[in-house]
């Protein structure tokens, strides 16, 4: 973690907010940062002990001002204060827990706010830890995954960005380049004090070693996207098929109803799971019928007409067949449909066919016999839908999750391909380091030393209030 340094035109002003979830709780949390947190804090409640540094004191909540003796004990809190540099924020700060009440909570933040603080905006205690170099951008990117992750997996990779594993993967590419940067530079301007002009195969050799580690950090965006957003996954077929009963076997609960009379399911279904950490929207759609559907009644049509939408929609498709039943039209037109897709085919009710099915010649990598009755190839069900899902990407610390860390990295492997190229052609120094500097800011964008305001204000914007 770098070391703390002063927040340029922030720390004037001191912010208040309740950092807890709207709602009654067993605790709740308003925290307080800048100069005035400490004294704030200490006309808000009535302390037991005088504040000190990492320490939480005892104190009464009271109804009325805290110097009447007539006033009444409320609630009782939990104060720590956090002094100036050693804190999130590098300010003082000053966090009150009490009982989760909205009442008592919303009656410490208006009190505070009379006393001189105002309301702090959205992310707005991460970016002043951001500002004061407590954090780089990664990390603070990677203080909203967490508070927002859904799975064991998506916490966990946001806790390794928080420690610094992407930054520790891009640190020496960047020192690097740096270096070359520094090397060409001095070639031209101390040309005429014999210094030696850096030859063509030295930086062709330099650039060619920058290339691979972002190349490969580059590709583990292909996992990191999905670990971070997670995919849709499509469960579309006949009426009848077992779609909804592969759909409950797999979300492990009776979501779906599921009858024998076809045509149950008119709206999606949707529920979240997770596989390995992946997180995965399934939708259990309505059966789709050969023909026109005329003879539908029209709560059925706008059914299908939704699991066409579905269909269309979905990062992956499952697509289940009747064991017991041949392929009729529309189940060709559907497997000719997700040709070229992320598709996979659950051949289902295998219990009831003979050994010898209608649908064996389909029994190929991308189709699978299953039993939604008995759980049958289940388990291998999840296994082929998280390889489709993850496109056999291993998970790596320091994965790129987000489009703009995504971008930052092929726009510098872009910029370096660039150098190369003009270096390959005998293309002056000065020009070579207008494609290398443009590589080294893509990658100060990443931890943040190049960023604009307004991307700030857009990342920090994004976070909860309180945080």
């Amino acid at each position: 973690m770098s070391n703390p340094k002063p927040i340029s035109g922030q720390s004037a002003e001191t912010i208040a907010a309740i950092s807890t979830p709207p709602g009654r709780g067993g605790i709740g949390i308003v925290r307080l940062s800048g100069p005035q947190a400490a004294s704030i804090a200490a006309q808000l409640v009535s302390l037991r002990q005088p504040l000190e540094h990492g320490r939480a004191r005892l104190a009464d909540v009271l109804d009325a001002n805290n110097s009447a003796s007539y006033a009444t004990r409320i609630d009782e809190a939990l104060v720590t204060f956090f002094a100036a540099p050693h804190s999130y924020t590098a300010e003082d700060l000053v966090e009150i827990a009490a009982h989760g009440s909205p009442v008592v909570l919303d009656l410490l933040l208006r009190r505070a706010l009379d006393l001189g603080a105002r309301l702090a905006k959205p992310g707005e205690f991460t970016q002043r830890a951001f500002l004061a170099g407590r954090l780089d951008l990664t990390q603070a990117e990677a203080v909203r995954d967490l508070i927002e992750a859904q799975t064991l997996t998506q916490a966990r990779q946001a806790a390794s960005q928080m420690g610094g594993a992407l930054s520790r993967r891009v640190a020496p590419v960047k020192q690097s380049l740096v270096e070359l940067v520094a090397l060409l530079e001095a070639g031209i301007d101390f040309a005429e004090d014999d210094v030696d002009v850096t030859p063509q195969a030295e930086i062709a050799r330099r650039i060619a070693e920058l290339t691979p580690p972002l190349a490969a950090l580059e590709a583990s965006f292909a996992r990191g996207r999905i670990v971070h957003d997670g995919l849709t996954l499509a469960i579309v077929g006949r009426p009848n098929a077992g779609k909804s009963s592969l759909f409950n076997r797999l979300v492990e609960r009776e979501r779906a109803i599921v009858t024998a009379t076809p045509g149950t399911t008119r709206d999606p279904v949707t529920e979240r799971i997770s596989l390995e950490g992946i997180p995965l929207e399934l939708v259990d759609t309505a059966g789709l019928r050969e023909g026109l559907c005329e003879n539908l009644e029209e709560a059925e049509k706008l059914g299908i007409h939704r699991s066409r939408e579905a269909l269309a929609d979905a990062a992956l498709v499952l697509v289940v067949l009747d064991a017991t039943q041949p392929l009729n039209d529309e189940e060709r037109r559907l497997l000719a449909a997700v040709e070229g897709r992320s598709a996979l085919v659950a051949i289902n009710k295998s219990d009831l066919a003979d050994k010898a099915s209608p649908l064996d010649q389909l029994s190929s990598t991308h189709a699978l016999r299953t039993s939604a009755l008995t759980g049958k190839g289940i388990a291998a069900l999840r296994e082929r839908i998280l390889a489709l899902a993850t496109g056999g990407a291993a998970e790596e610390p320091g994965m790129l999750t987000s489009l703009r860390h995504h971008q930052a990295i092929a726009t510098s492997l872009a910029a370096l391909a660039d150098a190369a190229q003009a270096n390959a052609t005998a293309i002056p120094h000065e020009m070579i380091l207008l494609d290398l500097y443009r590589a080294l800011s893509a990658l100060d964008s990443l931890t943040g030393q190049t960023t604009s305001d307004d991307i700030l204000n857009l990342i920090f914007s994004t976070f909860c209030i309180g945080k």
